[in-house]
C-alpha cells in the first residue's frame, strides 16, 4: 500500500498559492517541476505531489512535450467569478464608449467562462450602418467571436487542444466553422498579435479583438470592435488597431486600480 500522503494544512495552501503566482509570472510559457521545486525550496517528490493536486483541481495543466506547468481553466473561472465583485462591465463602460466614438463601430467587452466567451458589455458606434450585435450576456464557444478568439490564442497549447475537443461539436452552427479552420484563426491571431474573424458569430459581421492581461500576463478579458464585412477592410483594421490597443491598455489600468 502506498503510505505517502499529500502535503496538508495551512503551509500547503501557502505553497500552492506561491506556486500559482510563480507560474502566472512566467505566462504563457510556464515552469518546469525542477524550477518550481527550487523556487519553493521543496524536495521534488513533495513539489510533484503539490502540482499534481493543483492539476487535479483544474488550476494547472502540464504540456506533455515541454513538461512545463501553466495555468489551468479553473483559474479563469475564478477570475470570472471575482469580476462580479467590482462589476467589470460597468467599470469598462467609459472606455467602450470612447472606443465606439473613435472608431464609429460597435465595441464589446468579453470574458471567459469555461469553454465560452461571454459578452459583458457593448456600445454602438456612430457609423450610419450598424451591425446586428451579440447580445449582452450571450455566450459562444471560444474562438467564434473576436473576443473569444483573442482569449483562446493566449492560452497554452494543451488548454487550447482541450477546448477544441470540448467545443468541436458546437462549431458548425457558426457559418460551418470547424476545428481545422478555427486552428488557422488561432495560429493567425498568435502570428499577428490580434484576432480578426468574420461571418461566424453574426452573419455578415467582421470583428477585431485584443486580450486584456493582468500584471502577470494572464488574459482576463478581451475588447473588440465589430462592423460589416464590407467596412472591415485591411485598411480599416489598420486604422482601428491603435485605438483598440489604447482601449485594452486603459481597461488593464482600470482593473489594476
Amino acid at each position: 500500500m502506498n503510505m505517502t500522503k499529500p502535503p496538508a494544512g495551512a503551509q500547503t495552501i501557502t505553497r500552492a498559492i506561491r506556486a500559482l503566482k510563480l507560474i502566472a509570472e512566467r505566462a504563457p510559457g510556464g515552469l518546469r517541476l525542477v524550477d518550481l521545486a527550487q523556487a519553493l525550496q521543496l524536495e521534488r517528490p513533495t513539489a510533484h505531489r503539490l502540482l499534481k493536486a493543483l492539476m487535479g483541481e483544474g488550476m494547472l495543466v502540464r504540456d506533455p512535450v515541454t513538461r512545463q506547468y501553466t495555468l489551468g481553466s479553473l483559474v479563469f473561472e475564478l477570475g470570472l467569478a471575482s469580476t462580479h465583485q467590482f462589476n467589470l462591465g460597468d467599470i469598462c463602460s467609459p472606455v467602450l464608449h470612447k472606443l465606439a466614438e473613435r472608431t464609429g463601430d460597435t465595441s464589446f467587452l468579453f470574458v471567459r467562462s469555461g469553454n465560452d466567451a461571454v459578452c459583458l458589455n457593448r456600445v454602438q458606434g456612430t457609423y450610419p450602418i450598424q451591425t446586428p450585435a451579440v447580445p449582452v450576456g450571450s455566450r459562444q464557444p471560444l474562438g467564434v467571436n473576436a473576443g473569444g478568439l483573442a482569449l483562446l490564442s493566449c492560452l497554452p497549447e494543451p488548454e487550447v487542444a482541450r477546448i477544441f475537443d470540448a467545443v468541436g461539436a458546437r462549431l458548425s452552427i457558426y457559418g460551418d466553422l470547424d476545428e481545422p479552420e478555427l486552428r488557422k484563426h488561432v495560429d493567425r491571431a498568435r502570428d499577428k498579435g490580434y484576432a480578426w474573424i468574420a461571418n461566424r458569430a453574426v452573419p455578415g459581421v467582421s470583428a477585431v479583438g485584443l486580450p486584456i492581461r493582468s500584471l502577470t500576463g494572464t488574459p482576463i478579458a478581451a475588447v473588440t470592435v465589430a462592423t460589416t464585412q464590407a467596412r472591415m477592410t485591411e485598411k480599416h483594421v489598420g486604422d482601428i488597431l491603435p485605438m483598440l490597443k489604447d482601449a485594452a491598455a486603459d481597461i488593464a489600468r482600470l482593473l489594476r486600480q
